[in-house]
């Protein structure tokens, strides 16, 4: 990539208000017929990125019959920016003059820059030129870099707006991504705005309209060697100018006042061009008008530079990805130059394809900015390709061949999918089945279909988890059991592939029952539960109860018709379950009677809430009532054959609460004896803010819990702070925090005169019947049976 991105060349030896109400290169100027020959090859120039020594170059100016101004074609190497080169390697040709008009060059070795020069026919002219050359070449060799940097951005700026041309292209979402990546382009869409003939002068004028990168070229400092202090670089504020990242170039320009400023004589002033390549014709735009009155305007215009060939470094942005050789909209991905889609430096592009008999297929390709890649002329036939091949983009950049990224082409020819392993067998009717296929082309397939038995067809939703993996997901929620096809297309052939398959219906799969010594209910795991009728343990009848399903397991809860025999089953006891489906059929389930699960019975428990700094105390009659921002004490004891000895940990929950919370011992639990335990927790602070409701707890053993036993109601209460009544029998007002919490309040204790407190309530405060006792009664939202009470104050 170019690690910096030089701007176009303002207008020259204008002033400076002139200049800054014209820099945007929008004139057209005259054009250059211009072809390049090394050895016995010939290229048009738009074909050639760079000269080498001995190269032939053929230069004319296609100036119009009626040219009444005669221009000089002079033609000079450069060498560096401190070395003048010799006078031989100028050349001159006189435009209007038969037999004359053309320039035949040859670089000589040594020279590293070619710059052409339209000038006005006077006296000296020529002679002009030369001196001026000879005299500073560093500002030509500056010039040259400058303008054929700038030109090949403005090539890249052109090739955007001809690929957007006749959309919305005001609309940024109407400009693919692809053609703007492909192109190394971030753009502000104001220019887009503009006629079509102003756009790319927009673009090219305004700094923040168009940013471009370009991966192409790794050499910064070659280009700054040697520079003129009073040239005016302006870089973007990136790493080295620029590398890896975008860069702006347009619009920020370099003084061209300045560059060119020590030539300006009374007798010429120097313009710069920036070149259109197409074909042999360099058109030329210019930033200022010519003039043909002293001091008049001499055309600078730039040639590819004198430098080794240095192919664009291609790459492939996903090497290993496979791509289906058989697509018709087949596009070979590449990255690492956005050349390639603006200029026609990369020519006679094909890919060389390895074909089954050993042999290769070429295929001439072009470079799509829109879709962002290589695009073959026309699709592989299916037979040219057999499973997986090789192919490699090649073609010519400049004068030299050069190899760029390999790609994997998959083709469906040859290859035939199969189900991954068993699943075939498994398929089952009822529900939603995953099925994975094997063998094929995956980057060829463009639909999958699932055909029934009468023919009918469904879509089937199918990713691509390998170059010869599918998944699908089949649909089979209401199917009949019985043989399916899946229908498998491809892209480039017309029938599709079949598979032939079965669905079955499926009688469940039993995984296992769990039974604990002392319960009076079981729970059964498997699939397809929901078939089940009743399970029989030596005569001891289950019932079903609640179905849930865990992922891909269900868990059936099953109710003993007789408790008393289901406690009687002892632990370590193994047993056989007779299971009954409701289709008639009949499975056995052996399992182990598991140890009793860990219970416990409440003994005791006390509540302590003390009364907030400043708020009135609030009475409930209730003992079942658990303020949310008390401290609860219970204790329990072990029932049964259960022993506590620490590893024991106690669950409390609520059940408008979250997830249960969990105390354990040190935390929460302290143990009096193997038999008594003693918890001790704040429900607002374990449970959470909205916690209310039954408040409940079981003991957990081992990751085995037991039954929930009641605790109590968890209420949440508001901060009553004031409760005052005016005289002569006005209404009285309430004041406090949080009194959504209340449902209804009254003087009464029968509610009598209630005034019921709505949904969702945010006041401070509330008014209420007057009364002249000493309580005010309130009705609690989270139990709308208990009945608290405050006293005035």
């Amino acid at each position: 990539m170019i690690k910096r991105l030089l701007p176009l060349l303002g207008a020259a030896l204008t002033p400076a208000p002139a200049l800054a109400q014209s820099n945007a290169f929008d004139l057209a100027g005259p054009d250059l017929r211009v072809t390049v020959s090394r050895g016995q090859a010939t290229l048009p120039v738009a074909q050639v990125p760079n000269l080498q020594a001995g190269d032939r170059i053929s230069v004319k100016a296609m100036l119009p019959p009626d040219q009444e101004a005669h221009y000089l074609l002079v033609g000079a190497f450069l060498r560096g920016a401190t070395n003048p080169p010799p006078r031989d390697w100028f050349s001159r040709a006189e435009t209007w003059r038969k037999g004359k008009d053309r320039l035949e060059l040859t670089v000589p070795e040594g020279a590293q820059q070619l710059i052409l020069f339209l000038v006005p026919e006077t006296g000296g002219d020529y002679r002009a030129v030369v001196r001026a050359v000879r005299g500073q070449p560093g500002v030509f060799t500056r010039a040259v870099q400058d303008l054929n940097q700038a030109a090949l951005d403005r090539a890249r700026t052109d090739a955007l707006l001809s690929a957007i041309q006749g959309r919305e292209a005001s609309a940024p979402d109407a400009i693919p991504p692809t053609l703007t990546k492909s192109l190394g382009i971030r753009l502000d869409t104001q220019c887009l705005d503009r006629r079509p003939e102003l756009q790319a002068a927009c673009l090219t004028r305004r700094s923040e309209a168009v940013v471009l990168s370009d991966r192409q070229r790794d050499s910064f400092t070659e280009t700054l060697t040697g520079a003129p202090v009073d040239l005016a670089i302006q870089l973007s504020n990136t790493p080295a100018g620029g590398y890896g990242y975008y860069s702006p170039y347009i619009g920020v320009l370099r003084d061209v006042a300045r560059l060119f400023g020590a030539f300006r004589s009374a007798q010429f002033q120097y313009i710069p061009t920036l070149a259109r390549w197409n074909d042999e014709r360099i058109g030329l735009l210019l930033n200022a008008a010519p003039s043909f009155r002293n001091p008049k305007s001499v055309l600078v215009v730039p040639m590819p530079p004198v430098e080794a060939s240095a192919p664009p470094p291609l790459r492939a942005p996903e090497p290993r990805a496979a791509l289906c050789a058989t697509r018709r909209d087949l596009v070979l991905p590449v990255a690492g130059a956005p050349l390639i889609y603006a200029t026609d430096h990369a020519h006679g592009l094909h890919l060389r394809v390895a074909k089954p008999d050993g042999g290769t297929a070429e295929l001439p390709v072009r470079a799509d900015p829109e879709r962002g890649g290589f695009v073959p002329a026309a699709a592989l036939r299916p037979d040219a390709v057999a499973g997986d091949a090789e192919a490699v983009l090649h073609g010519s950049w400049g004068f030299t061949s050069f190899d760029g990224p390999r790609y994997r082409l998959q083709s469906p020819a040859g290859r035939a999918w199969r189900t991954a392993g068993d699943e075939a067998t498994s398929l089952v009717v009822g529900r939603e089945n995953q099925l994975e296929l094997v063998g094929g082309a995956a980057s060829c397939v463009s639909g999958v279909e699932l055909e029934d038995q009468s023919k009918n067809l469904r879509a089937v939703e199918w990713s691509v988890s390998a170059d010869d993996r599918l998944l699908l997901k089949l649909p089979l929620a209401r199917a009949r059991s019985g043989p399916v096809t899946l229908l498998v297309r491809h892209h480039g052939q017309d029938a599709p592939a079949r598979l032939a398959l079965k669905a079955l219906s499926e009688a469940g799969r039993l995984d296992g029952l769990a039974f604990h010594a002392g319960d009076v209910g079981a729970t059964l795991t498997g699939t397809r539960l929901d078939l089940i009728e009743s399970v029989a343990v030596d005569g001891l009848l289950f019932k079903p109860g609640a179905l849930v399903r865990e992922g891909q397991v269900d868990r059936l809860s099953l109710a003993a018709a007789d408790p008393a025999a289901a406690r009687a089953l002892v632990a370590g006891e193994e047993r056989t379950a007779r299971v009954s489906l409701t289709d008639g059929r009949r499975l056995a389930l052996r399992f182990t009677v598991t140890p009793p699960r860990p219970s416990a019975t409440l003994i005791n428990r006390s509540v302590f809430r003390p009364t907030p700094d400043g708020a009135l105390r609030i009475a409930i009659a209730d003992e079942e009532a658990v303020p949310h921002d008390a401290k609860l004490t219970f204790s329990i004891r072990a029932a049964g054959a259960i022993r506590f000895d620490g590893r024991e940990t106690v669950e409390v929950a609520s059940a408008a609460g979250s997830a249960p919370a969990t105390l354990r011992p040190g935390e929460g639990v302290m143990l009096q004896d193997a038999q008594v335990a003693v918890a001790s927790f704040e429900p607002g602070g374990l449970l959470g803010p909205s916690a209310h409701g039954p408040l409940r707890f079981r003991v957990v053993r081992d990751g085995v819990a037991g039954d929930w036993t009641d605790l109590g109601t968890l209420v949440r209460l508001p901060t009553l702070t004031n409760w005052s009544c005016p005289a002569g029998g006005k209404p009285c007002t309430l004041r406090g925090e949080n009194l959504f919490l209340l449902a209804a309040v009254a003087p009464d204790a029968r509610f009598a005169s209630r005034v019921d407190v709505p949904d969702g309530f945010t006041g401070a405060t509330l008014t209420v019947p007057a009364s002249a006792g000493k309580e005010l009664y309130l009705r609690l939202r989270d139990g709308r049976d208990l009945v608290a009470s405050v006293p005035r104050g």
